[in-house]
């Protein structure tokens, strides 16, 4: 009924989630000489009714508890998870790009006419009730077992689309987020994509990267970049949006951000593999040199 029977039908719900498989795959990676920082995201199925304010929300409270005891003792410090009803929307993929790359759009005005989805009369306030609910309930597990929870942001950031709020939309959201309750397990996957295609002047963001820094609520970044701001924007290679990320990479550091900062979606170069790994490249040597030029070396 709420997907997870499913997803352990098909394995991978299973297999990943359990402790040992955790602490299994945190070794290979440290084999690698690398950390395994945090995992991104429950999967949807977990959340639905936790979402919706549903029957049965507190089984799958429950059941989210227990993975976040599961990834603490498996020695991770980090779960990222979002609120969105209906996930991440984009209505446009096309050449249009530095060089024909791939660019990824929104235009809102195209959605006007989505079909609505029945989420049973469920509205804004009712939708930051629910989410309240869980923090209330999962957060003091998480700061118990060493482990922060970090809230993405709605993408697009958005009044509603097809019927359904979307509420993680602004800055004040992110502070309302983490006035819920006090914890350092309570914290931000700050997607600086998303949080530029909001509202705020760029000014405004780099204050933000600077407050949430500062108070540690930043658990890892999403490092990346656009043209324009909702009700239509797109999303650019790092260097050639509205924010001028040298700057972004001086806020984080002067603040103190030790974490991690992951390019997330690139435009697809031509003839690149399906996971865009010329455009992750050229993304990765970009911030390198940016982190290189904060730090004076």
């Amino acid at each position: 009924p709420d997907g997870y029977e499913v997803l352990l039908a098909n394995g991978g719900a299973t297999t990943f989630w359990d402790l040992q498989a955790l602490v299994r795959m945190r070794t290979r990676i440290a084999a690698a000489g690398m950390t395994f920082e945090a995992i991104e995201n429950f999967p949807d199925p977990f959340m639905t009714k936790i979402r919706l304010g549903a029957p049965g929300r507190d089984e799958q409270i429950e059941r989210i508890m227990g993975i976040i005891r599961d990834v603490g003792r498996a020695g991770i410090p980090i779960i990222g998870y979002h609120f969105m009803l209906l996930g991440v929307w984009r209505t446009e993929y096309s050449p249009t790009g530095r060089g024909g790359a791939l660019v990824s759009k929104y235009d809102h005005g195209l959605v006007n006419r989505a079909p609505i989805v029945d989420v049973g009369g469920l509205d804004e306030e009712g939708l930051w009730a629910n989410l309240s609910y869980f923090l209330k309930a999962v957060v003091p597990v998480a700061e118990e077992e060493g482990v922060m929870l970090a809230l993405h942001p709605d993408d697009p950031p958005v009044l509603s689309i097809a019927g359904t709020p979307r509420i993680i939309r602004s800055l004040q959201a992110y502070r309302r987020v983490l006035g819920i309750i006090e914890s350092p397990a309570n914290g931000l996957e700050f997607c600086q994509g998303t949080v530029s295609e909001m509202e705020h002047t760029p000014d405004e963001i780099y204050a933000a990267i600077r407050e949430f820094a500062g108070r540690k609520k930043i658990a890892y970044v999403h490092f990346r970049n656009v043209r324009g701001m909702v009700p239509s924007f797109e999303e650019t290679h790092i260097d050639d949006g509205r924010i001028d990320m040298l700057e972004a990479m001086r806020a984080y550091h002067e603040a103190g951000f030790k974490g991690v900062l992951i390019p997330d979606h690139v435009p697809g170069s031509p003839d690149d593999s399906p996971w865009g790994h010329r455009g992750r490249a050229f993304a990765f040597g970009y911030m390198k040199a940016l982190r290189k030029c904060v730090e004076g070396r």
